[in-house]
């Protein structure tokens, strides 16, 4: 079976690729998400569940950011420029990937007070649910393409290519 670079990259360097690039950032992402459905449903901003999820979001965010720069300059850009992305089901692995963390850095930047400070408690917490509902769609997309074999899409890889042709 033929992998997206998604799921090589999860693949490779065990278990650090996947530490890093997968139970790291999910991990933090779920605590937000779970924290919230919390501070959504009692309103209640003072407890240590709030100061959980802040933490957890900065820590998120700052984890995304670290992520998406590599993985744009280590993955994104050599892959477009060698033409070597696996279908489109690859690209849409790794695009909804990298764009599914965007929420979680805003999150870390409303949690820090450097955006929407002026905002009210109310409006904050509604953009937080926001971020973490649109990271959640875009994490499960990212998953579920990874996941996908490519050659289902009519992916050969170079080495199977290679084969073909000698064969004929």
């Amino acid at each position: 079976m033929l992998m997206t670079h998604y799921m090589e990259l999860l693949a490779s360097n065990q278990p650090w690729n996947l530490l890093i690039f997968m139970a790291l950032p999910v991990v933090l992402a779920e605590t937000v998400a779970i924290t919230e459905l919390y501070i959504l449903y009692t309103r209640k901003f003072d407890t240590w569940v709030r100061k959980v999820n802040r933490i957890a979001s900065i820590l998120a965010g700052s984890t995304f950011v670290g992520i998406i720069v590599h993985l744009t300059f280590a993955a994104v850009i050599p892959i477009t420029r060698d033409g070597a992305w696996r279908t489109w089901i690859d690209v849409v692995a790794v695009s909804t990937y990298l764009i599914g963390g965007v929420p979680m850095v805003l999150l870390a930047l409303q949690d820090l007070g450097l955006i929407y400070r002026a905002e009210s408690e109310e409006r904050r917490l509604a953009r937080h649910a926001i971020y973490v509902a649109v990271f959640l769609v875009f994490a499960h997309i990212a998953m579920v393409a990874g996941m996908m074999d490519p050659g289902v899409m009519g992916y050969v890889a170079p080495e199977e290519n290679h084969k073909m042709m000698k064969h004929h």
